[in-house]
């Protein structure tokens, strides 16, 4: 069950360039397939708040066996597709 909401993206533009060349440059990290269970608690919690700070982000983290890095993606990807929306 893919969720469109739940994906990691690095936003680095040489990056880009780099994969379009091929061999160039650092690689890109592989797109983290977040489970069911994991975009739930991440939707429930966007909800309640929609900018997390450091401590929460680090027991959100924990709960969930991420990365403080994918939560906090996460959680901006998510605010982009809400400003989409709106």
């Amino acid at each position: 069950a893919d969720e469109s909401s739940g994906y990691e993206s690095e936003s680095a533009g040489g990056e880009r360039a780099a994969a379009a060349g091929g061999t160039r440059g650092r690689q890109r990290r592989a797109r983290t397939a977040f489970t069911s269970e994991q975009v739930c608690r991440l939707e429930k919690t966007f909800q309640r708040q929609k900018y997390l700070g450091a401590s929460e982000r680090r027991k959100l983290a924990a709960a969930l066996q991420l990365s403080e890095m994918q939560i906090k993606t996460w959680f901006q990807n998510r605010r982009m597709k809400l400003k989409r929306q709106i």
